[in-house]
């Protein structure tokens, strides 16, 4: 069995519903009578064949509506693995701190072709830290406290699920001063990411090596659900960049959130119009068993 799942925070209709059904009937999925997570926000459609003519159906074919189509079984995640920039937080945090150095456009140029895929990821952040050379290193406590926000849902996507039983790993192309204070606000496990080296006060235009990187991200949800013998079908990647493709491509649930076309492209679900909330309604799990814990 699958399940499709329809997301529209506040705006999910049971005509919508209705209509997904129908959609899914005539694609030849034998789907069964919906039912609400949580009524207005989210619903299911179990349905009992042919998951790709399911997405093809039914994605993309109601407005403000996500959909998530993935296998009945093992549907609960029991580990995550997410992106930071862009995904657990509103910004990308070398653009920001690029700011108080006066070459924002400059360096954000290079983030946004990085992030479609179009440059090497180590060879671009080389290129842009490279650029911070001299920037005083009382800029990066700045950038964190005027600039960087968590993500809507991000807390209590992350605290769900692990008091729920599931591991929680914050993996970032970005830098521990930025990753390290975000992971603990929001309740992962823990974090991985890059460090930036400071000389005198100073950034030196370096990060230390090897880079945390694509790489980086892919292993790191292969030996954690090997070290905790969590099978395949119970991870989760979230990501928005095509430096996360690859854990994405490899998770029980790849999701591309409000990511760039070559990301969304290849993920087996999308999440465009909601917040972080909606992995929640994904894995099945009513708002009523939410947490979130100062």
């Amino acid at each position: 069995m699958f399940t499709a799942t329809l997301i529209a925070a506040g705006r999910l209709t049971a005509h919508i519903l209705s209509d997904a059904t129908e959609r899914l009937a005539a694609a030849g999925c034998a789907p069964e009578a919906g039912a609400w997570i949580d009524e207005g926000d989210a619903a299911d459609i179990p349905f009992a064949t042919a998951m790709d003519a399911a997405r093809a159906a039914i994605e993309g074919a109601f407005e403000g509506v996500d959909v998530v189509v993935q296998p009945s079984a093992a549907r609960e995640k029991h580990l995550l693995i997410a992106d930071m920039d862009s995904t657990m937080i509103t910004v990308e945090c070398i653009d920001e701190l690029a700011d108080y150095a006066g070459i924002k456009p400059q360096i954000a140029e290079i983030t946004e072709a990085a992030m479609r895929g179009e440059l090497d990821f180590a060879a671009a952040l080389d290129a842009r830290v490279a650029l911070l050379k001299g920037l005083d290193a009382g800029a990066i406590d700045r950038c964190r406290e005027e600039r960087v926000h968590l993500m809507p849902g991000a807390r209590m996507l992350v605290q769900t699920m692990r008091a729920r039983g599931a591991t929680a790993i914050l993996v970032s192309g970005g830098f521990t001063a930025f990753a390290d204070p975000v992971a603990q606000a929001i309740g992962f496990d823990r974090a991985i990411a890059n460090t930036l080296v400071v000389e005198d006060g100073q950034l030196a235009g370096t990060v230390t090596k090897p880079i945390v990187d694509s790489a980086t991200k892919e292993r790191t949800l292969r030996e954690t659900r090997a070290a905790l013998d969590i099978p395949d079908a119970r991870t989760l990647a979230v990501g928005d960049g095509a430096n996360d493709l690859a854990m994405i491509n490899i998770a029980g649930l790849g999701v591309a959130y409000h990511a760039k076309p070559v990301v969304a492209a290849a993920a087996a679900a999308r999440i465009d119009h909601n917040d972080l909330t909606a992995l929640l309604w994904a894995q099945g799990i009513p708002r009523a068993k939410w947490v979130d814990e100062a």
